[in-house]
């Protein structure tokens, strides 16, 4: 069999190795508040994350095209496949890391940072496209801080309107809620982390010279769709738990509130075709809600925590990638 077959098969395996532990590291995005609110009970919250995300996955493709070619030219690169490996492993370990230590870190920002630490490591930096990886930089900057704010409006807003209703009746009726609002995180999840890796695998294969452009092949899709929907399914009960009450209590309310913010800046960047944290951008619209709440209800200690795991992921990444990079130029190149 022809060696650009043999790394491509390596490729798509690994991709969608990376979307199934994003599914599962990533799960408690979009059911830690309903299931910590008793919203829905665990196994079913994680059935519904799965068909949401699956249906979500095969939705958009914008977000894929801006991964196979923002960071850096494929069909410039040698070696793409090889760099493609790299910055899937060095994505997966980090991910594999954090998820034993129960820390909710970013799979968007491990897999953007270990694309850029293979990409320099083969080529210098005179390969990264400056402006498109500036934008994707920036979207994964700024989202979080977007969410907070929304987040902290959308509870500010639900504290005045029910200022004076019973709160048994109101978190009975916000316990119903959070079903949509769970429903419609784990559908702009799929839009937009499952993804990732339909853009890294078309990435590889326009670097292999199997496809001249950026479209997503429909194989692609229902793999990753698929990867994403089996991955969520396992669940990660580990970061369920920090992000669903070690932040601070959450009630039907908050939890409704924090969905709705977060799943509103993920769909929005989907549409405009930027890859974002949705790690980062739930547990931003979470401290938010925390904060509008009372800011002395969020565990800051445990938010610091979290927040000192996001500035670390992508240079950590970089590293690992670029290290693992050099490995197999040396045992393979």
């Amino acid at each position: 069999m022809d060696t650009v077959y043999i790394v491509m098969a390596v490729v798509v395996f690994l991709a969608l190795a990376f979307d199934f532990i994003n599914g599962f590291h990533d799960t408690a995005n979009a059911i830690a508040t309903s299931v910590s609110t008793r919203a829905l009970k665990p196994r079913a919250a994680i059935l519904l994350a799965s068909v949401m995300n699956f249906v979500g996955a095969l939705s958009f493709t914008g977000v894929a095209k801006t991964i196979g070619g923002s960071v850096a030219n494929p069909a410039t690169l040698q070696n793409g496949e090889e760099i493609v490996i790299a910055a899937l492993l060095g994505a997966i370990i980090w991910n594999l890391i954090t998820w034993w230590f129960g820390i909710p870190s970013s799979s968007s920002h491990a897999l953007i940072g270990g694309l850029a630490g293979a990409v320099i490591s083969s080529a210098g930096f005179g390969a990264i496209n400056a402006s498109g990886f500036s934008d994707i930089i920036k979207a994964l900057i700024f989202s979080p801080f977007i969410a907070f704010a929304i987040g902290f409006t959308l509870m500010w807003i639900l504290k005045k309107v029910f200022a004076r209703a019973n709160p048994h009746q109101i978190n009975k009726g916000f316990r119903t809620g959070q079903i949509l609002t769970a429903s419609f995180q784990a559908f702009t999840h799929g839009t937009n982390d499952a993804q990732k890796a339909m853009g890294i695998i078309t990435f590889a294969l326009v670097s292999a010279g199997l496809q001249d452009n950026l479209d997503v092949p429909l194989w692609v899709k229902l793999s990753a769709a698929t990867a994403m929907a089996l991955g969520t399914s396992v669940g990660g009960w580990k970061i369920i738990k920090t992000m669903g009450t070690k932040i601070f209590k959450i009630e039907p309310v908050n939890g409704f509130a924090a969905d709705l913010g977060a799943a509103s800046v993920i769909l929005t960047a989907t549409m405009i075709h930027f890859p974002v944290s949705t790690t980062h951008v739930i547990t931003s619209s979470i401290l938010g809600v925390g904060s509008a709440k009372r800011f002395s209800a969020v565990k800051w200690g445990m938010a610091g925590r979290i927040i000192v795991s996001w500035l670390i992921t992508i240079p950590i990444a970089m590293i690992l990638s670029a290290t693992i990079f050099q490995i197999i130029k040396l045992l393979f190149l």
